[in-house]
């Protein structure tokens, strides 16, 4: 079953009200605290920074919860500062306890292009090969979202195109898109440590020369590609089409995936007035939505 899990900062004074009002308030299936002190998954990789305090609060919820309603449920209430930080994200199969280290082989996707765990072999030395140490960041290759953007940038002709990697993760779309082909690529997220972990990751396949980074406050205005690719959620993905639009040039090409199959129609309503689009692709629940600006 697909979920989508909240990150908060907190101290040891707060928790324990912020985890009751989760609970009681937004709907949370469940709540962990983690102590950022003892608990070493949660620990910085090399390079990477931490985005919480001193305690770790998880909440879990179904994929189906209307996360734009949480967060202002979040930012309303009484236990919490103005500007909290926090993060929402889809989970990885297998998340827990990085468990992903013990799943993630090589992985093939269309004709050519592989994705590989920096510690393992090359199955072919000859294909195209991502060589991937995802950190924290999210974007292995195993979720359906990931395995869908990857089939479908694999299936076009990237060559010498402009990408833009709209919620670049750990840096798999855009470091793929190079290797296809692509001229150059820009990778936007909003979290500090998907920069980190797209930077190294791209460094690690000799493609850093090729690959832009940005927080979305720093990115160039006026920001125009040939393909774009957008895998995070449904809800950003509705609250942002204008943007997203605004990024894919005429005549250019647009892939969004973080959708599940209830919500990929309503999704679609947002770009298909500026899009002609593709039939909706579906993978365990999942959905790409794509389609060739007008």
């Amino acid at each position: 079953m697909p979920w989508i899990q909240v990150k908060l900062n907190a101290t040891s004074e707060n928790a324990e009200q912020i985890s009751d009002m989760l609970m009681e308030e937004t709907g949370a299936l469940s709540v962990t605290f983690l102590d950022a002190k003892d608990v070493p998954i949660f620990e910085p990789l090399p390079g990477e920074t931490r985005l919480w305090g001193e305690t770790d609060i998880v909440a879990l919820y179904d994929a189906e919860t209307d996360m734009d309603l949480v967060i202002a449920q979040l930012k309303t209430s009484s236990v919490l500062d103005d500007n909290f930080a926090y993060k929402v994200e889809q989970l990885e199969d297998k998340d827990w306890e990085r468990e992903w280290m013990d799943n993630f082989h090589p992985m093939k996707f269309g004709e050519r292009l592989w994705i590989c765990p920096s510690w393992l072999e090359i199955p072919e030395p000859d294909a195209i090969n991502v060589m991937l140490d995802p950190g924290l960041a999210f974007g292995t290759g195993t979720h359906a979202t990931t395995a869908l953007c990857l089939e479908w940038l694999e299936s076009i002709d990237l060559t010498g195109k402009t990408v833009i990697d709209f919620g670049c993760g750990s840096g798999i779309l855009a470091i793929a898109a190079i290797k296809l082909g692509a001229a150059k690529v820009v990778g936007i997220d909003i979290d500090p440590q998907a920069i980190t972990a797209s930077k190294e990751n791209a460094t690690r396949n000799g493609v850093a020369d090729q690959l832009e980074l940005f927080l979305p406050q720093d990115q160039p205005e006026n920001l125009v590609a040939d393909v774009v690719v957008a895998n995070i959620l449904a809800a950003p993905l509705r609250e942002l089409s204008s943007i997203i639009t605004a990024h894919v040039a005429p005549g250019g090409a647009l892939a969004m995936s973080g959708v599940l199959d209830t919500q990929a129609l309503d999704v679609a309503s947002y770009y298909s007035e500026n899009f002609t689009l593709d039939a909706i692709a579906e993978q365990q629940e999942w959905c790409r939505i794509s389609g060739i600006k007008k």
